[in-house]
């Protein structure tokens, strides 16, 4: 398997650069988990990283390579956005809020 040395920015992770196994597109995946054990042996924290673009070509402006940023929030993957999907409510504001 192929790997790639891709920088962490953000979080604990900060600074970091790390082998990351590339998928069959021959890109890293989308987020990165990396589970921390509790040191009383509690459940582990799991920090989230999600893949952005490290820099851009400049004629094409096409994606020259990957780099993970923290996610503090840490939600679940991104999942398909279809027009006609009801949209998010977990992000917006208080849940008895009425709309309109």
């Amino acid at each position: 398997m192929k790997s790639q040395d891709t920088p962490f920015e953000g979080g604990p992770m900060d600074g970091r650069v790390l082998p990351v196994l590339l998928g069959p597109t021959g890109h890293p995946p989308k987020t990165y988990r990396i589970p921390v054990p509790d040191p009383h042996g509690g459940r582990p924290t799991v920090l989230v990283y999600r893949r952005v673009p490290r820099t851009y070509s400049s004629r094409l402006r096409l994606v020259q390579g990957w780099k993970y940023e923290y996610d503090p929030e840490g939600r679940r993957g991104s999942k398909l956005k279809w027009p006609w999907s009801k949209p998010d409510t977990t992000s917006s504001g208080k849940p008895d809020d009425p709309e309109g």
